[in-house]
């Protein structure tokens, strides 16, 4: 707190703004600071509010030992000044009772007998005060089941009584009840009183987060996995790095390491890892500690003790270390609660937990399932395997190698990954045989491999580097065609390098002009196929093969310029370039080359748009290589089919072409076939032929096909449309968890990924939060996003977007001065580049929030929103913009005529409303403006009816509108007026 208030006024104002945050330190710091700030006041009423903040504060920050001393206070303030408690600040006093049996409970320095006496001054007050005693004994029972003594006798003292003001909500006694039969061993009757709760029926600041965490292993054990998937993901979002919530962390974590997610388990830990600093609460760390040394156990149990865990601040951790200094200290709480109670419940308990085995082997928690393999430090990456044995002696070894290399066989990597491995080692002896030629030659050979695999991965400098030096090496071993290929090839590689100076000067890639981009890199194209024309002609006599080779690299250089610039002019050149690389492999009988040349003719008539041609050329190859292989081009040539099938709109096609592409690529996983690109596919496929759940199964597996390869950027891309699906599903933990996992990754935390990339993850979080009714959060994220997002000034379109979204989102909230100030913020983007539609939709919902929530006192606000969405249509319609959804003009009408009502001008609501059903125009079949029309008329009729009490003409309105609908067929839009039709009849 900056500045203490000076006034009353000012405190009440800042305890409002505190009131609003999160618990934690900072709220409980800025509660100290406004209780300090009262004492000088010297009013007895500011400080009890403060006071009552304050212990708020501890008591939801964890922070039990500050708590009673705070209460002390006010119950002397009470018992000093009682009529300055009026019913309200007096029912709050009662309430709290509570709240210091249980911070007393939590400490176990406090002996039993000052518990016990607590409770006799509890009891004593509330038959002082007239109050009746069910809250007492219920305190009474949660500390009989604390000590672990006598709690039948307590619970049946508690459960039989009636409810009263001061009993602790519905839902919390829920989860009491429910843990009673709990650990009585009936998981079944502690299910069936937990399902209010557990159903979102009954709730509070606590509830449901504390049922779902105790509610999760019953679930399994009574078979109903999927429920305990769901709320496991729920309850968690609910309970994250909160303090006053560490013991269902710990039993979240738990939950992971009993059913096959230590890795996730493991990653929540990290992610509360704030936990084990901020927790000061004795029994809520002996809980958390229980729970994390069970994911710790079991962990170290599969053999993965090295690995790094969060733990205590002040060192590093792994999980055997972890888990021993856990023990310890939990074994030392346990112990200490234990003797101050006189039993062994803590201990007992404890037990229980640890030796608990897994009740499942694996459950798929979130879309981003993942095991202790995965997040163990990444192996050096396994050989290619071939199909046969390599051989054993170097010599056979090497023309193996080469031969298979002639052939573009895919088992030829293996052979090439077994020779680096010997001649790196030491003691190598290469073999004494003209055959197989000079050491220098083998060299040579490994070195462009190594550049192959390089450019396969678009590491085109590296790959042209290495090119450059295995042509030197072939010169020296007096291979000149060799050398003339590995030179030609490190031109193709060099004119692939994207360099800065291509973006623009200090600018992103976005921000750059993209055609002037093209025009550049279809200009080093075209001069890099000129100097492949003039390597290829200056190498008279090459062997069939290279040549072959060379004219591939140059059908490749024509492609590659044509995918650059988009100009159709380039797709004779390389239709003529294949043509020729097809007559010299079939001369030769070269089939791989044959089949590569036919796959470049069915991809360049695909790139031009040209798709029927395309896939009879791709069925041919496909055909072709059923019959007469080589095999290891199929899966590539059905996946270029299944793609070109999608594009003609053929998805049942395309997905089996793209499925048996996949099953193949298995046999040579050597080959490179883009598996990443082909699930993408089959997700679009999948999106088509109506199977949602499928699809966004292949997106996952995309994504993380494309992190094992490193390929994070695209890794994400794949995982923000997974995401995006699992919301549109209406699967919205799924999304949140999904998003929550990735943007805690280390790229995305150090600002290594792309910053639109993270923006648009976190965009859709905001949205999930939203969709999934947690106001505060979305609000905030979408609130950070508009102010992070201002400043890209390369793309106003997009912060017009959140902006917008921003603004709808405080007009939810109430915030209608801070909304106005985002919208006004989005029209400023808008104008530089138009969302008309967006900013339409924004700015009337709006206007109808803000007239809906204050009624006439909010018309004036509205009706100001509404004449910012009048300008936006006028400028669409100049614009020439049809919208997507409902046409702005009629739309806005419409909205006018409801934010009118809303604020009580029945007149101009009406004249809107016959405006908007002129705009919208008469039905015919189209379903959706019929819909359209029906509302407006709907809307007319209960204005003029109801408010303006015409109750005749709006039935003649409305049954005519019936009887026309009707007559159309729209007999599900004529629904809603049929039924005010007869409520206005029965007003009459």
């Amino acid at each position: 707190m900056q500045n203490p208030p000076q006034t009353t006024d000012e405190l009440y104002a800042a305890l409002g703004e505190n009131d609003r945050l999160p618990y934690g330190r900072t709220r409980t710091v800025t509660a100290e600071e406004l209780a300090e700030a009262a004492e000088l006041f010297g009013e007895p009423i500011p400080l009890i509010h403060t006071l009552l903040e304050l212990q708020e504060a501890y008591t939801y920050g964890s922070e039990p030992r500050k708590s009673p001393v705070v209460f002390a206070r006010l119950l002397n303030l009470f018992d000093e000044q009682p009529d300055v408690f009026d019913a309200r600040l007096r029912h709050q006093l009662f309430w709290r009772f509570k709240w210091v049996a249980n911070a007393l409970r939590s400490l176990p320095e406090i002996p039993l007998a000052s518990l016990r006496q607590w409770m006799t001054e509890m009891r004593d007050r509330y038959e002082k005060a007239g109050l009746d005693l069910q809250p007492y004994y219920g305190q009474a029972y949660q500390l009989a089941a604390h000590v672990g003594e006598d709690t039948d006798l307590a619970y049946e003292l508690w459960a039989g009584r009636t409810r009263s003001a001061l009993s602790d909500c519905e839902a919390c006694e829920t989860c009491e009840r429910a843990l009673y039969h709990l650990a009585a061993g009936d998981d079944e009757r502690a299910l069936r009183v937990w399902e209010p709760v557990l159903a979102g029926k009954e709730s509070c600041q606590e509830e449901p987060a504390r049922s779902v965490s105790y509610a999760l292993l019953p679930l399994l054990r009574t078979g109903r996995a999927d429920e305990a998937r769901h709320l496991h993901l729920a309850g968690y979002r609910g309970s994250r790095r909160n303090p006053s919530m560490a013991g269902e962390i710990g039993r979240h974590l738990e939950f992971c390491a009993l059913t096959g997610n230590e890795a996730r388990g493991l990653e929540l830990l990290a992610e509360n890892r704030n936990l084990f600093d901020e927790v000061d609460s004795p029994l809520a760390l002996l809980d958390l500690l229980t729970g994390v040394e069970v994911l710790l156990a079991r962990v170290e149990a599969l053999g993965h003790g090295e690995l790094p865990a969060a733990g205590f601040p002040g060192r590093s951790w792994t999980v055997a270390s972890l888990r021993a200094e856990v023990r310890d200290r939990a074994d030392d709480l346990a112990a200490r609660f234990d003797a101050r109670n006189g039993t062994t419940a803590h201990a007992d308990r404890r037990r229980v937990r640890l030796e608990r085995a897994p009740l499942l082997e694996s459950l798929e928690l979130t879309l981003r399932p993942r095991t202790l393999d995965d997040v163990a430090p990444a192996p050096a990456p396994a050989a290619p395997r071939p199909a046969e044995a390599l051989p054993e002696s170097p010599a056979e070894l090497i023309r193996r190698a080469r031969e298979l290399d002639e052939q573009g066989h895919p088992d030829a990597h293996a052979c090439w990954a077994r020779l680096r491995e010997l001649t790196a080692a030491g003691g190598y002896v290469h073999p004494d045989d003209p055959d197989v030629g000079p050491l220098v030659r083998l060299r040579a050979d490994l070195l462009e491999e190594e550049a192959t695999l390089a450019d396969r991965k678009d590491r085109h400098e590296e790959a042209a580097a290495l090119y450059e030096e295995a042509a030197g090496l072939y010169e020296d071993a007096g291979l000149a065609g060799h050398a003339v290929f590995a030179r030609a090839s490190a031109v193709l590689a060099r004119a692939q390098v994207v360099t800065p100076e291509a973006h623009g000067e200090g600018a992103r890639p976005e921000a750059a002009d993209a055609e002037a981009r093209s025009a550049a890199q279809a200009d080093v194209l075209a001069g890099a196929h000129a100097e492949l024309v003039r390597l290829h002609e200056g190498a008279p006599g090459l062997a069939p093969f290279l040549e072959a080779r060379l004219l591939r690299l140059r059908v490749s250089a024509r492609g590659l310029r044509l995918q650059a610039s988009g100009d159709k002019e380039h797709v004779a050149p390389v239709l003529a370039e294949a043509e020729l690389l097809y007559d010299v492999a079939t001369r030769h009988g070269l089939t791989g080359q044959i089949a590569a040349a036919r796959l470049l003719r069915a991809t360049t008539h695909a790139m031009s748009g040209d798709l029927p041609t395309a896939r009879a050329e791709a069925e041919g190859l496909v055909e072709l290589l059923r019959t007469d292989g080589p095999a290891w081009h199929l899966p590539r040539a059905l996946s270029l089919l299944g793609k070109i099938q999608l594009g003609l709109g053929d998805a049942e096609t395309a997905h089996a072409s793209l499925s048996e592409s996949m099953r193949l690529a298995a046999e040579w996983p050597a080959e490179g076939v883009d598996a990443p690109n082909v699930h993408g596919e089959l997700a679009q496929a999948c999106m088509h032929l109506g199977r949602p759940d499928e699809a966004l199964r292949h997106l996952t597996r995309s994504a993380e096909l494309d992190l094992r390869a490193g390929d994070r950027f695209d890794a994400f891309c794949a995982w923000s449309n997974a995401a995006q699906l699992s919301l549109d599903l209406g699967r919205i933990e799924d999304c949140i968890a999904l998003l929550d996992s990735l943007l805690v990754e280390p790229d995305v935390v150090n600002g290594e990924l792309d910053d639109r990339l993270v923006a648009q993850l976190r965009l859709t979080r905001a949205r999930a939060l939203h969709a999934g009714e947690d106001l505060k959060a979305a609000t905030a994220e979408f609130v950070a996003l508009a102010a992070e997002s201002a400043g890209w000034d390369d793309d106003p379109g997009s912060h017009a977007m959140i902006a917008a979204e921003t603004a709808v989102l405080l007009g939810e909230a109430g915030e209608f001065e801070q909304a106005r100030e985002a919208v006004d913020r989005a029209l400023a983007a808008h104008a530089r580049d138009p969302r008309f539609e967006m900013l339409s939709n924004a700015l009337r919902e709006l206007a109808r929030l803000q007239a809906h929530q204050q009624g006439p006192d909010g018309l004036a606000g509205a009706r100001a929103f509404l004449d910012d969405a009048g300008r936006v249509a006028d400028a669409a319609r100049a614009a020439g913009y049809e919208a997507h959804g409902r046409p702005l003009d009629s739309a806005l009408a419409y909205e006018h005529g409801r934010v009118n009502a809303y604020g009580g001008a029945y007149e101009e609501s009406l004249a809107a409303l016959e405006k908007a059903l002129g705009l919208v125009g008469e039905p015919g079949e189209d379903a959706g403006r019929a819909a359209e029309w029906a509302e407006c008329v709907r809307l007319a009729g209960v204005v003029e009816g109801v408010y303006l009490e015409r109750r005749a003409a709006a039935l003649g309105r409305v049954g005519a509108a019936v009887e026309r609908l009707a007559s159309l067929g729209h007999g599900e839009a004529a629904e809603p007026l049929t039924e005010l039709a007869q409520r206005l009849r029965d007003e009459e």
